[in-house]
Formats: C-alpha cells, structure tokens, sequence
C-alpha cells in the first residue's frame, strides 16, 4: 500500500513539473517573438503572467520595460536580478541603460565600480567609467581607466582616441601625439584624430 501511495505521488508531481517547466519555456519564447515584432509591452507581460520572481525572469523584464521606456519599472527589476545574483555583471550593465536615460549619474557611476570589483578589466565598465570622470574634467582620474584599456586594447580606435584627447588636456604633448597618431593608424581618415595631431606638433 505504501509502494502504491509513493508511485502515485511521483506520478501526479512528475506531470506538474513538466508542465511548470514548459509554461516557463513558453513565455519565454513567446516574449522573444513579440520582442522581434516590436511588442515590448506584450512580451513583458507574457513574463509577468508567470509571477516568478527568478533572475531570469527579472533581468529579461528589466531589458524589455528599458526597450519600451518605462526606465524607472525597467531600473526596478534589474535591481531584483542584481539581489538575487550580486557578482553578476550583465545584470549591472543593464541598469546602467536606464539608469543613464534617467540621468541618474551616481547610479551609473557605482555600478561601472561594482562591476570593476567584480571585473577589473572589463571593457565597457573601464570605458564608461572613464569616460564619465572626463566630461567632469577630471582628466587625471579618467587616465587611470585609459591606461588600463589602452594597454588591453591599443588597436581600439574608440579607446585611443579618447585617451589621446585626455592626455592633451592633461598636457602630456608627447603621449597624446603618439596616441593621435595611432589612431590615425587605426582610422587614417579620422578628423578627430588630424585636428589633435595637428595640435601636438
């Protein structure tokens, strides 16, 4: 009797679990369908219609309000995948999208050092980290993000070019020519780059 009773219960949870599994596999197809055709809303709710509060479900649904511009609902579940797996970095990255349209600079800012803790010599991180301390100004700490990426990547025009700019304004003639003038290596139509060389002579 009790065998009995144990082969029923594997028998009736089995088909359950099935069936859970392939409803989620389900919305998540269908999400990516709608998502192809423009329909942001909808395959947001297709997600939401699963009431999972898994990474997966929440870093799709960050991506799919921040495509549709709800960049405050958007910012919400990207925070949700971020709590449930804090050394994620693709989940970091995404809430700098909306966080960056929200202006919300601070923000931005720590989760490009989150991710540096995580990654230090992640691309996009170094970059925009960068990036950000030079249109403050702060040419003396965006060189350090230069450096580090202009030794990883020094055939990238986009790195050398910037990090040329930035040593001129820090009034390093003699690394900023030779960066304007790799960069004309890399781009040798590049505008940018003859105007900087132009004024490192």
């Amino acid at each position: 009797m009790v065998v009995l009773r144990y082969i029923l219960f594997v028998w009736v949870l089995f088909p359950l679990s099935l069936w859970a599994q392939s409803d989620v596999y389900s919305a998540f197809s269908k999400s990516y369908q709608l998502e192809g055709d423009g329909q942001f809303a909808a395959a947001a709710a297709e997600l939401e219609g699963l009431k999972q509060n898994t990474y997966a479900v929440n870093l799709r649904l960050g991506w799919l309000y921040y495509q549709n511009g709800q960049y405050t609902v958007s910012l919400n579940y990207y925070s949700k995948a971020i709590n449930l797996q804090p050394t994620s970095v693709e989940a970091r990255l995404g809430y700098v999208l909306p966080a960056a349209k929200l202006k919300a600079w601070k923000n931005v800012g720590a989760q490009y050092d989150a991710i540096l803790k995580l990654d230090p010599n992640n691309y996009k991180a170094n970059y925009y980290r960068g990036l950000m301390y030079y249109n403050m100004a702060n040419y003396k700490v965006a060189a350090n993000y230069f450096d580090r990426m202009c030794s990883l990547y020094p055939f990238d025009y986009d790195v050398v070019i910037l990090s040329a700019w930035n040593s001129y304004y820090l009034k390093d003639m003699e690394k900023s020519k030779s960066l304007f003038e790799q960069a004309l290596l890399i781009q040798p139509n590049s505008s940018s780059a003859k105007e900087g060389r132009n004024l490192t002579k």
